[in-house]
């Protein structure tokens, strides 16, 4: 679809970041064309301009009011995206900066406010990309905003529906991450005595897999022995064992 020419006027929702490309950068603005609450719009804009880059990252923070011109591409299918590519850049208003002791709380919670926002806007576009495209099988919705009672952020609010099937997969992943995490983060309370580690050691110093390897096969059933003798292998390499019993 051929690209729209727009000039947009909104406030910048986050600290803009690079793009996938070099020299790129990435922000989201919010677009007000009524006073309705509404009716506002998050807009995501990209730029390869070098000037426009410089300028949203080095010298914009959220809250600024920009104005961009460029070019509003419309998703060509359901589920998609739009995009817009921004050309120029100036800033209307700048937010004002929170000094003193009194507003260093009001300052921490815009950036909390901010690094969430961004948050749960990177989940909702990698959730949608992970849903595909809408169909009759969607049946499970899953919805994503802010904590709290719903008031001005409600442009930060998405809904995904996804298939069962890619419900099941999103679990299965959520569950693999965690036990990665788990792993590289094991709880620093838990500590095994030395002595302990050392009767571990001994204990399986002492097994021998020959002596093992028969007592396994000599009680698994004939026809489950192939699979289990690949089991045995796969567990502690190529070991020598019995001939296979009778």
């Amino acid at each position: 679809m051929d690209a729209i020419p727009l000039a947009l006027d909104g406030y910048l929702t986050a600290e803009a970041v690079p793009g996938e490309q070099d020299h790129t950068a990435c922000w989201r603005m919010t677009c007000s064309p009524t006073d309705r609450l509404v009716d506002d719009a998050v807009i995501p804009c990209t730029s390869q301009d070098p000037r426009v880059v410089h300028a949203v990252v080095t010298e914009c923070r959220p809250g600024d009011l920009l104005r961009v011109t460029g070019h509003l591409t419309l998703p060509d299918a359901a589920g998609e995206g739009l995009r817009f590519q921004a050309d120029t850049l100036e800033i209307l208003f700048e937010a004002p900066e929170l000094g003193g002791p009194e507003n260093d709380e009001a300052t921490d919670t815009a950036l909390e406010q901010a690094d969430r926002n961004a948050a749960i806007a990177a989940l909702a576009d990698a959730l949608t990309g992970f849903a595909g495209q809408p169909g009759p099988e969607t049946s499970i919705r899953v919805h994503i905003s802010p904590t709290g009672i719903l008031g001005t952020g409600l442009e930060h609010c998405h809904s995904i529906d996804i298939t069962p099937a890619r419900a099941h997969q999103l679990a299965d992943q959520a569950d693999a991450m965690s036990c990665f995490l788990d792993s590289r983060h094991p709880d620093a309370g838990t500590v095994l005595d030395p002595e302990t580690v050392a009767e571990l050691s001994a204990v399986y110093e002492d097994i021998d897999l020959v002596d093992l390897t028969g007592t396994v096969l000599t009680s698994t059933l004939p026809e489950h022995r192939p699979k289990v003798t690949q089991a045995i292998d796969d567990m502690f390499g190529d070991a020598p064992g019995p001939e296979e019993p009778e």
